[in-house]
């Protein structure tokens, strides 16, 4: 195999290759131009390929052998055979399999069952609704793909809008999975801050995911408060006259894979409840807990990678045994459940790895170097509004594109470089600032995968969805704004969290009473 020239007369001289590029503005130019193309054109793959093409040819001086053999030996077979990142594909796909397994067995349509005797209000049926959003923790593909089946029988029942149930999947969808330490989005996390601590910083970043949390907060409080507005307000009138879709047409398309109509609820709560056992036995594993190290030393210091695909194989294997035993499902039925999961999660790892390499191009050029210096000689008072910056930036980004995970794995890179070495705490928050402003511009998405499995789920008409949903998005959207500037000055979770809830408590009273003074 041919050896690269520039290596090759490194070795000769004895000392390291330096592109002439290295440490200057031009190393922030690849991700740049991933997020100008992805703009433009709302699609991600492509974005981030021309994105790495172009730190490739920084690199190599515009060398075309260079270029190629650094792009893809330096690239793509150096972060797909990197153990850190192979453990998180593994991960996703053993995650995919269970989604399908689950699926198949018929869980989510017996607990549909079983719910449906025992919810006897509206606003039962949606907080029942939000609970199973908020359970289904595990992957947002998942969420979306089973709480409308699982719920519409009871919704209808007590004559909630599909544009209502639209709205409840998809907020408990992102937002759910980018605030739970166990799933798809916190392994993703993991992966795009390599270099740091990715799990400790994910669960560290929790408490400042405004948007994630008032989300949350948001949903529960229209249901308790009974209040809407927008146009979800004239399709919850329209629903409790007997119009579900307020003039939209019912999906009616066929399911994707067969449902055993003999499933119980024991189908769901099995896998997702070992699932989440044995990933939390894996990590602790990993930190030592079984040698002697504290349940919280040991969790901190685990290795996530590892940890959640040993917990996830050992959960997979159980659940198949559990519904072999039980007859739930064949071996065959099992067994064509591991293909279908992983044709689940191929976006998922296409993404990974694009935004793994493009940050290998941009190390490659000494991009963290350069940021990290011109962050220094910044004013020091301008860095405490750069997390709301952010949020916005994020929201922009994930709503043109419609991908969450794009975003943030182009975004939190820069955020790192930005902040690891001047400032922890605030590299903490804006973290958390580009994961809540991914996952509020996916919510608003009318492109985004996950609006549109949101819609498929509860049988909604797209469009309608996007409209009644909007105005919800923007209201938790404006107060998280307004609370990541609070934490960007305050750099606590205690003052900003509480500040934020409040604001969006106070919100929704000023908007319940403006809606009594209009009828």
């Amino acid at each position: 195999m041919a050896l690269l020239p520039l290596t090759a007369f490194a070795a000769e001289t004895g000392a390291e290759y330096t592109p002439p590029m290295y440490a200057t503005f031009w190393a922030l130019v690849p991700p740049i131009v991933a997020i100008a193309l992805a703009l433009i054109t709302k699609e991600v793959y492509s974005s981030l390929f021309i994105g790495i093409l172009v730190g490739g040819l920084f690199y190599s001086g515009f060398s075309f052998e260079t270029t190629l053999t650094h792009i893809f030996n330096d690239g793509f077979v150096a972060v797909l055979s990197d153990s850190y990142n192979v453990g998180i594909l593994i991960f996703l796909v053993i995650l995919g399999a269970m989604v399908s397994l689950m699926n198949r067995a018929g869980g989510s349509a017996a607990f549909g069952r079983f719910a449906k005797e025992k919810i006897k209000s509206r606003a039962g049926a949606q907080l029942a609704t939000i609970a199973l959003g908020v359970l289904i923790f595990i992957d947002d593909y998942f969420n979306c793909l089973t709480v409308g089946s699982v719920m519409k029988p009871v919704t209808d029942e007590h004559k909630v809008s599909r544009a209502k149930l639209a709205y409840l999947i998809d907020a408990t969808a992102a937002p759910v999975c980018i605030i739970a330490p166990i799933s798809s989005w916190a392994a993703a996390v993991s992966g795009f801050v390599e270099g740091e601590d990715g799990f400790s910083i994910f669960i560290r970043a929790i408490p400042y995911n405004f948007y994630a949390i008032l989300t949350i907060v948001m949903m529960v409080s229209l249901v308790l408060m009974n209040v809407d507005f927008g146009p979800m307000k004239t399709h919850e009138a329209n629903a409790r006259k007997g119009d579900l879709f307020s003039m939209g047409e019912k999906n009616t398309g066929k399911e994707q894979m067969p449902v055993n109509p003999k499933g119980k609820v024991i189908d769901l709560l099995i896998p997702i409840i070992t699932l989440i056992i044995f990933c939390v036995i894996g990590m602790i594993y990993t930190g030592g807990f079984f040698e002697g190290a504290g349940f919280v030393a040991a969790f901190s210091n685990s290795d996530a990678s590892v940890g959640l695909a040993l917990g996830s194989i050992c959960a997979l294997i159980i659940t198949v045994m559990i519904y072999l035993i039980r007859r739930v499902l064949s071996f065959k039925d099992c067994m064509d459940c591991l293909p279908e999961g992983f044709k689940a999660m191929v976006p998922a790892i296409l993404i990974l790895t694009f935004a793994w390499t493009l940050k290998a191009m941009t190390d490659s050029l000494g991009a963290a170097d350069f940021v990290a210096e011109m962050m220094k000689q910044s004013a020091g008072s301008l860095m405490n509004f750069l997390p709301a910056i952010i949020f916005l930036v994020g929201c922009f980004l994930a709503f043109s594109t419609g991908t969450s995970w794009g975003t943030f794995g182009i975004l939190i890179p820069i955020v790192v470089a930005v902040f690891a070495k001047s400032n922890p705490q605030l590299m903490i928050i804006s973290i958390s600032a580009c994961m809540a402003g991914a996952v509020c511009g996916d919510h608003c998405s009318p492109i985004s995968d996950t609006t549109i499995m949101a819609s498929a789920g509860a049988q909604c008409n797209h469009v309608n969805h996007v409209s009644t949903q909007l105005p919800y998005a923007v209201v938790a959207a404006a107060i998280s704004f307004i609370t990541y500037i609070i934490a960007g000055f305050s750099q606590s979770a205690w003052i900003s969290l509480p500040a934020g809830i409040l604001l969006m408590l106070l919100a929704l009273y000023v908007i319940k009473n403006i809606n009594k003074k209009k009828e």
